[in-house]
């Protein structure tokens, strides 16, 4: 691409930029020389009488980035030499300049970076898009045929392309949403700070400067807003010189540039880059020596303006009133036609994005303090103050934190004034007011440190300190809604005359610049560096439209709209001894508290390390580095695993994973159960005959918890449940006989689960008593159950003597009964009985058929003649299941079942 940018641009036309270059600065200078003079008279004229207005209640740091760093980070960078992708690390200093290195290691050797990007003038850009939407605008005639490739290849479906109308290009790509976020956050930050080169601090070069470019493009008839006003001031003008350079030379080199439409954009873009160098480095040299020699002149102008200082002022009054006299008349019929009806509604559009850009910093400021508070109440000390104070300080520069206050400006819309007042885009109000809300973010955290470095001194418990954290809160959040009304009072004044002041002089210039001249004749010749027709002109037609614009600001404050005090409350002095604390250095958190971030130290055994390395090592940094999180998240609670119970003995061969509790899986529980609180004891529910059932706590895993039984209660309940088993089986074939629907005293089976999925059912009330049967282990079934016998028999729920049958014909219908449960199990069609669950998660499906398995139907008949007493038991039952609920407690309890149900207990 080298050979594209000198095969273009030949020795010719670099003459001819440097000629074009030379003659706009030449008028700029002379410009930048007549207004310098200007300037410093109205600072002095400043200094000797002094300025009105209210007070700022905040203190302002003074070096808001000592030895920090904004971000860093390793991203893709498209590199256009070799066009391929490649890793780069990004570092962002104090002067939010982007230094891309090939890797951290190098960035920390203290090794030359790759480039320097300085972000003035440039746009942000996370589409592809818009991207080409704004390229195809660069050649908007030159006809060529559009490839088949894209323009570019991304590395990623992220990107985040950097635009300048001007200079090259820069293309990165992230691995996700977030980071591109993050980043994009932190690349507006930069073109935010570095847009805002000139300081206000410089009372006589900033002046001079704005005024003579906007003299010269009012020279051009261009008055109104300009978006390239960013930057540096060598950066400005040469984005004035382009402003109308580049229009020539596109005409001049785009018919000669070959290749495809994207090539030949490719090219265009080269050559527009290497362009702008060469009038930027020209620039650069030419009004350094406007400077220069501007200051060299300034110690007798300014003797000169202290000498005679009564007799400017006089005669500057005199020629203003005979100005006055011509345009007054004139700038008010223009006021009330084509201004007033606007003033309401176009405040009203500044006023509701930037105001709520302003509460969004107070709350941010606020929530974070209420953290750390909680934080340090909660179990902090000293020690954590100094790091929670470490990440505040720097809260105001802390690009993703303090984006949601700039994307609430962002929303400003003013629709119809690029037709009417030469406004072309709200940009340079919105990136304004971000400006603003920095600052007062960072006032009210340096005030706050202030106040509570002060009173920390006397506080020793976390009780105090809290107190003293709420008490340096309260009084900094009260200093900042008084500020704030400041700052945003003057912002709307200065945005509306911004909108209405180029109008009205564009209106107004062609009519009264003729007798300009006569004017200047009224100006004695010593004084006439100090007083300029032009700029008593534009002060005569600012003072004409500044009440109107006054009168509706103070409208809005004294309605209270959007928080805005009165003029007339003025806080003066309310805190005398706060501003002596502005003098103090600097507090260092870390270092006097301990628990800040951790400087890294490198290799300290290294002696001839090169210091700068170790100040780029030890240099903290405003905003972590972005890391792409690894790790995998945590499951929803309604996803983990139940903890199972590992003291009921299971069979062989089922595969249950009723495994002993993870150490996981007890953590996550536990958790569970703090947050959610421990489950209520609820008394146990009474069955309709008015037996009390046993809650079983496995119903439900989300409310309830598994207790481990021990062996003995095992062998018990199972004891207990083979006599239950037996009456139920007598019952349901009465009731099969005798043709009725019976209601049954349903026996379910829990057996292991074979998936996790089906751990949980939500509890069916039903009129059925439903009871689980654990299978034991198979060495001590038969012992198990010849237990069980025992039991029914001593507690005479069994047939009597005269129906008892022998034991081996009990031990073998007790064998066919195991049976037929193993045969239940495996047949799901005629399956009368639910499929295990986990063990402490259970919940039955009923099989209200009656059918019985064949091969028990000589086994049931026999059961059914020893069973005959317990009949009237079931019939009560079943009207109790067909009443549910509604009759509960109402029968009487059965002895039977009343045995049954201490048992359990």
């Amino acid at each position: 691409m080298g050979d594209v940018v000198s095969s273009h641009l030949d020795e010719g036309k670099r003459e001819i930029i440097t000629a074009r270059t030379g003659t706009v600065l030449g008028e700029f200078s002379h410009l930048y020389e007549k207004q310098y003079v200007v300037a410093l008279f109205n600072k002095v004229r400043y200094d000797v009488e002094g300025g009105g207005g209210p007070q700022p209640q905040l203190l302002r740091r003074k070096v808001p980035l000592a030895n920090k760093s904004i971000f860093s980070g390793t991203l893709f960078q498209y590199l256009e030499e070799n066009k391929k992708w490649r890793n780069r690390f990004l570092f962002i200093p104090d002067s939010y300049n982007i230094s891309y290195y090939e890797s951290k290691q190098a960035h920390n050797r203290g090794l030359q970076p790759k480039g320097t990007i300085n972000c003035a003038g440039y746009r942000v850009l996370i589409s592809m898009e818009s991207y080409l939407e704004l390229l195809n605008s660069s050649l908007p005639d030159v006809k060529a045929k559009v490839g088949s490739s894209p323009f570019l290849k991304c590395a990623t479906q992220f990107p985040l392309i950097l635009w300048h109308p001007y200079a090259c290009h820069h293309y990165f790509c992230v691995g996700s949403a977030e980071e591109q976020q993050k980043w994009n956050a932190v690349f507006q930050d930069c073109i935010r700070h570095t847009n805002n080169g000139l300081s206000e601090e410089c009372k006589v070069q900033t002046p001079a400067f704005t005024d003579a470019v906007r003299l010269y493009r009012q020279a051009r008839n261009q008055y109104g807003t300009w978006d390239m006003m960013c930057g540096l001031p060598p950066q400005i003008l040469a984005n004035l010189v382009m402003e109308t350079l580049l229009s020539e030379l596109r005409d001049l080199i785009s018919p000669r540039l070959k290749g495809k439409l994207h090539d030949r954009q490719r090219s265009w873009i080269l050559i527009s880059d290497a362009v702008y160098s060469l009038v930027q480095s020209q620039a650069q040299s030419q009004y350094e020596a406007i400077v220069q020699r501007c200051e060299a002149g300034r110690p007798p102008l300014e003797a000169s303006i202290r000498t005679d200082m009564d007799q400017i002022i006089t005669s500057k009054e005199h020629v203003g009133s005979k100005i006055r006299a011509l345009v007054h008349p004139k700038a008010e019929k223009l006021l009330k036609v084509s201004i007033e009806p606007y003033i309401t509604s176009i405040l009203e559009a500044l006023m509701e994005p930037t105001s709520r850009g302003f509460f969004e910093v107070r709350d941010i400021f606020f929530r974070e303090l209420v953290n750390m508070s909680k934080n340090l109440l909660n179990g902090g000390s000293k020690e954590k103050l100094g790091e929670y104070m470490e990440k505040i300080s720097m809260l105001a520069f802390h690009p993703v934190k303090m984006q949601p206050c700039y994307e609430k400006v962002e929303q400003l819309q003013l629709e119809g004034l690029q037709q009417r007042f030469d406004v072309t885009s709200p940009s340079v109000f919105v990136q304004r007011a971000q400006i603003l809300m920095r600052e007062q973010m960072d006032d009210a955290v340096y005030t706050f440190e202030q106040l509570l470095h002060q009173s920390l001194e006397a506080q020793e418990g976390k009780e105090d300190l809290c107190k003293a954290i709420q008490g340096c809160q309260d009084r900094v959040i009260k200093k900042f809604d008084y500020d704030s009304s400041t700052v945003r009072k003057r912002f709307f004044r200065e945005a509306l005359l911004q909108i209405f002041i180029p109008y009205m002089l564009k209106q107004l210039s062609p009519s009264c610049s003729v007798d300009f001249p006569h004017f200047q004749e009224l100006i004695f010749e010593d004084f006439s560096r100090f007083i300029l027709v032009e700029n008593i002109f534009e002060e005569v037609v600012l003072q004409t439209v500044m009440k109107d614009i006054m009168l509706a600001v103070k409208e809005a404050a004294v309605q209270r709209r959007h928080n805005l005090y009165r003029d007339s409350i003025v806080l003066t002095n309310s805190d005398p001894n706060l501003h002596l604390l502005g003098e103090n250095p600097p507090i260092d958190w870390a270092g006097e508290y301990g628990g800040g971030q951790q400087e890294v130290d490198g290799e300290q055994g290294n002696e001839h390390e090169d210091a700068e390395t170790r100040r780029r090592c030890r240099m903290k940094q405003v905003v972590s580095m972005i890391q792409e999180d690894g790790a995998t998240p945590a499951l929803p609670e309604s996803c983990l695993e139940v903890p199972g119970v590992d003291d009921i003995p299971e069979e062989e061969g089922e595969g249950s994973p009723l495994a002993p509790p993870t150490p996981s899986s007890e953590k996550e529980a536990i958790t569970k159960e703090e947050v959610n609180g421990p489950p209520p004891k609820e008394a146990p529910p009474t069955i309709p005959n008015g037996t009390t059932l046993n809650k079983e706590k496995t119903t439900n895993p989300s409310t309830q918890e598994a207790v481990p039984m021990s062996p003995q209660d095992s062998e018990s309940k199972l004891a207990i449940e083979c006599a239950i088993q037996e009456i139920e089986d007598a019952v349901q074939e009465a009731d099969g006989e005798q043709g009725g629907e019976g209601g049954t005293l349903e026996m379910i089976e829990v057996a292991p689960p074979p998936k996790m999925e089906d751990a949980s059912f939500p509890m069916e009330h039903s009129g059925t008593i439903s009871n689980k049967e654990v299978q034991p282990a198979p060495g001590s079934q038969r012992e198990v159950q010849m237990e069980a016998v025992s039991i029914q028999e001593d507690e005479g729920v069994l047939p009597g003597p005269e129906e008892a049958q022998p034991p081996a014909k009990a031990e073998e219908e007790l064998a066919k009964e195991e049976h037929r449960h193993e045969t239940a199990a495996n047949a799901s069609d005629s399956c009368s009985e639910l499929q295990p669950t986990a063990a402490h998660c259970s919940v039955p499906h009923h099989d209200d058929s009656g059918f019985q398995s064949p091969a028990n139907e000589v086994a049931e008949e026999e059961a059914l003649q020893a069973a005959m007493a317990t009949t009237k038991i079931g019939e009560e039952k079943q009207n109790d299941c067909e009443t549910g609920q509604e009759h509960a407690g109402k029968e009487d309890t059965p002895k039977a079942q009343t045995q049954i149900t201490n048992e359990n207990n």
